[in-house]
């Protein structure tokens, strides 16, 4: 179908072209000074006197020793400080052969002040990015090149759009909402194409985002838990963005994280319909509704318990410490991290389930006809 190929072709490039003016697009916060330069060196030596160990923790003060490695100071030796706080999740050790993370001040092409940020890891992320393009191009093909690129929008979407009108003030749950439309549209006509099979997977998605969202609201007052819950949101209030309604960035959080659980769901339904249509032309609009009930409870059977398996990781160490120490599994379940974490748990997967019925009740009315007639997008004569 060259015609079907070359609209395939054309939003590709559409979206090719979004996500470049997306990368470009100014966030409207600045920037650090540009007068720092940020390079890696090298640790060739570290001094650790100043460094105390209090039982499984570091404290004081490591000394570093370090060479630049390119940039403007390529060669240079600079000392610089690395404080150990005492906190495993923040702290960082160095040691010599590590590769840094440093921002260097200069001046007169002297080096006047370097601050050492962390390990240097942008080289392995950009290793691991690039095996994982590789292996879904080698797998997928064409739609591999399709999922990266719907990879990449949906990257940008969050960093240019959604975290910077967030904080703006926007309202969390109706901006999610819009991006999470636009996600989804972006991604399912990329990965299914510009036909029937889209509108129904992205009807089917939206449709469960959508409850999805009313159900956090809901469950979110009866709950009674507050957004400071989600990880160094408290820091937002007290660096000037105490406007912020955390709970509703929370609320929002929890159909965001599960859309794209509901667009797997979605897309799976959709697909197996169209297949099914497009082999048995005669097959009528009850019957593809059944068909799609049916591959919608094979896939919903396991993807709640893979959004479990998803949302558990966050809370592993914190199960672990009342495991440990016996808590009674009632002042467990009452715990407001904890009960944040069903919440968030639950309402997902609720959208997964909602979404099935939606897909397949969509799917029997947009690619079947009253009469059976065939409707999903035919050859052309």
């Amino acid at each position: 179908m060259p015609y079907s190929r070359n609209i395939d072709k054309t939003f590709v490039l559409v979206i090719t072209l979004l996500c470049i003016a997306l990368y470009f697009l100014p966030t409207g916060f600045p920037t650090q000074d540009d007068d720092y330069i940020r390079s890696k060196a090298k640790v060739t030596a570290v001094d650790n006197q100043a460094v105390h160990q209090r039982g499984v923790v570091q404290t004081g003060v490591q000394s570093v020793t370090l060479q630049v490695s390119g940039g403007e100071f390529n060669g240079h030796q600079i000392q610089a400080t690395n404080t150990l706080l005492g906190k495993l999740e923040m702290d960082k050790v160095f040691q010599p052969g590590d590769i840094a993370l440093v921002v260097i001040k200069g001046q007169n092409g002297q080096i006047i002040a370097a601050n050492l940020i962390d390990h240097y890891r942008l080289d392995n992320e950009m290793l691991l990015f690039g095996l994982f393009i590789l292996v879904l191009y080698y797998f997928a093909r064409w739609t591999g090149v399709k999922a990266v690129l719907s990879f990449i929008f949906t990257i940008l979407i969050l960093w240019k759009v959604l975290w910077p009108l967030f904080l703006k003030g926007w309202d969390p749950i109706l901006l999610s909402l819009l991006v999470i439309c636009v996600i989804v549209g972006c991604v399912t006509f990329l990965v299914t194409g510009l036909g029937r099979t889209g509108v129904v997977s992205f009807l089917g998605t939206m449709c469960g985002a959508i409850a999805a969202c009313l159900l956090a609201i809901l469950f979110g007052q009866l709950f009674k838990v507050h957004g400071a819950v989600i990880p160094f949101a408290e820091t937002l209030l007290h660096v000037g963005f105490s406007h912020i309604d955390l709970t509703k960035v929370f609320l929002a959080g929890i159909f965001l994280a599960s859309s794209g659980a509901m667009m797997d769901v979605a897309v799976d339904i959709s697909v197996a319909v169209t297949e099914l249509v497009d082999k048995n032309p005669s097959i009528t609009r009850q019957e593809a509704i059944a068909s799609g009930m049916n591959v919608g409870r094979a896939v919903v059977g396991t993807m709640t318990t893979t959004l479990l398996l998803a949302y558990s990781g966050s809370f592993t160490a914190l199960m672990m410490v009342f495991m440990a120490q016996g808590t009674p599994i009632i002042n467990i379940l009452n715990l407001t991290y904890i009960a944040a974490e069903i919440l968030h748990t639950l309402i997902g997967s609720f959208g997964v389930v909602l979404v099935a019925p939606f897909t397949a009740w969509l799917a029997g009315w947009l690619l079947v006809g009253a009469k059976g007639s065939y409707v999903v997008d035919p050859p052309p004569k």
